[in-house]
């Protein structure tokens, strides 16, 4: 099988993918007993290329599955936590924007008791 490109994968369904995968894999396993009985050169610099085709039908594979899911889960109020953002531990835990602003009672009272001063200044 000659080198896949990457592009036209995207464009084939996940059996079909699926079944190139089963394809490559044959083919590799081939590859590899031909090694191990002394094949010719030019299957072992093969072996190469097909690894790297399997590579790439993997992370086709994965990558549209986890757009589909991003599809499904968008506008949901969890997420799984595969498709949430990574960012930083910290990050995650601290307060958002909204809750690191809202005040407490009392000190939405102590405010409105005793507001800033204005002063009128001349320059």
């Amino acid at each position: 099988m000659a080198r896949l490109k990457t592009h036209e994968l995207r464009t084939k369904s996940k059996g079909d993918l699926l079944g190139v995968l089963k394809e490559l894999k044959t083919e590799l396993a081939a590859l590899r007993v031909a090694k191990v009985t002394g094949g010719a050169s030019n299957k072992l610099s093969k072996i190469k290329t097909v690894r790297l085709s399997i590579a790439r039908v993997l992370t086709v594979i994965t990558q549209t599955t986890r757009d589909e899911l991003r599809k499904a889960f968008e506008g949901k109020k969890y997420q799984p936590a595969d498709l949430r953002q990574k960012k930083t531990r910290a990050i995650r835990r601290a307060l958002s924007k909204h809750d690191a602003g809202l005040k407490t009672e009392k000190q939405a009272k102590k405010d409105s008791y005793f507001p800033m001063r204005k002063f009128a200044l001349k320059a």
